[in-house]
């Protein structure tokens, strides 16, 4: 169960630079049980910078994870407290993609987590994680790996997702998980 709705974001200063320590590990605290991320900091100095800088804010506190792909693309995406797709941090400016894989094969395999965005340099707050081998155009940071709850991201994909069509709602390959996930609290350490 989950008592969150979307809301308007906490406000957070973004940096802009990379942190001197960067975390190593980010948890989720979800409805469903903890999602653990093992940080690619070297390899995404930024991008680890500012997710982790979201987490310890409370940023993500609360919010819910506002899109499922079931097919083509295996992805649950997270990180935008208004839970509309389109909410960013309040007064941020995109930042540097980094660590972009290869262009082909599976480039996403399961367990990867990256940056969702817009286009070139418009990374701010969301995210997605990979439950299930996935080949996605080389344009999303991968900042992570999700190191424990993959099982559990696996079993929202596995209920599947749905959109409303007037007042009812009907299965779809992309749209809002049917299990709800909400992420209850996030620490980056």
């Amino acid at each position: 169960k989950s008592t969150a709705k979307g809301h308007v974001p906490a406000k957070v200063k973004q940096p802009t630079v990379a942190a001197k320590s960067a975390a190593k590990t980010l948890t989720f605290t979800t409805n469903c049980g903890d999602i653990v991320i093992s940080l690619l900091g070297a390899k995404a100095p930024i991008t680890v910078t500012s997710i982790a800088t979201l987490a310890n804010a409370g940023y993500y506190n609360k919010s819910l994870c506002h899109r499922l792909t079931t097919e083509g693309i295996y992805v649950l995406q997270c990180g935008d407290p208004t839970a509309s797709g389109s909410g960013s941090p309040t007064g941020w400016t995109g930042y540097i993609d980094e660590n972009l894989p290869k262009a082909a094969g599976i480039n996403y395999p399961a367990g990867t987590v990256a940056m969702a965005n817009s286009g070139p340099k418009t990374n701010g707050s969301q995210f997605f994680l990979v439950y299930k081998d996935t080949t996605l155009g080389p344009d999303y940071t991968i900042w992570g790996k999700i190191t424990k709850g993959l099982d559990l991201v696996q079993k929202v994909g596995a209920v599947g997702a749905y959109q409303m069509s007037g007042t009812q709602a009907m299965y779809a390959g992309d749209g809002y998980p049917i299990q709800t996930v909400e992420i209850v609290k996030a620490k980056a350490k």
